[in-house]
């Protein structure tokens, strides 16, 4: 993972794209199901979606807002984070690209 700098206070976005390895499309939409479901009811998560390209359905995306540094922290210490992420989603993965945005004010 990456560690976010500068004011802590300020909400964040991280747009995480990636690619399943063949044949694990099913799976890889149970494990975003279930990490919709876990991490639209954490405090601090303002917007939580993922999403699977029509053109290439191996691919996929994460869209999300939280409130600040503590609250994608919290999400990354969560429980469920590690079941279906980390053993669970990041194993289909073949590429995987991360990146934190700050809304324009």
């Amino acid at each position: 993972m990456f560690r976010i700098t500068g004011p802590e206070h300020v909400m964040i976005v991280l747009l995480v794209q990636f690619t399943v390895k063949p044949g694990t499309e099913e799976q890889a939409r149970h494990f975003i199901a279930k990490l919709q479901e876990n991490t639209r009811r954490e405090p601090g998560c303002r917007m939580y979606a993922g999403h699977q390209s029509s053109k290439d359905p191996r691919h996929f995306f994460f869209y999300e807002q939280y409130d600040n540094a503590e609250a994608l922290d919290a999400h990354r210490a969560a429980p469920y984070f590690r079941e279906y992420l980390t053993d669970g989603l990041q194993k289909l993965m073949e590429t995987v690209t991360r990146e934190l945005y700050q809304p324009i004010q």
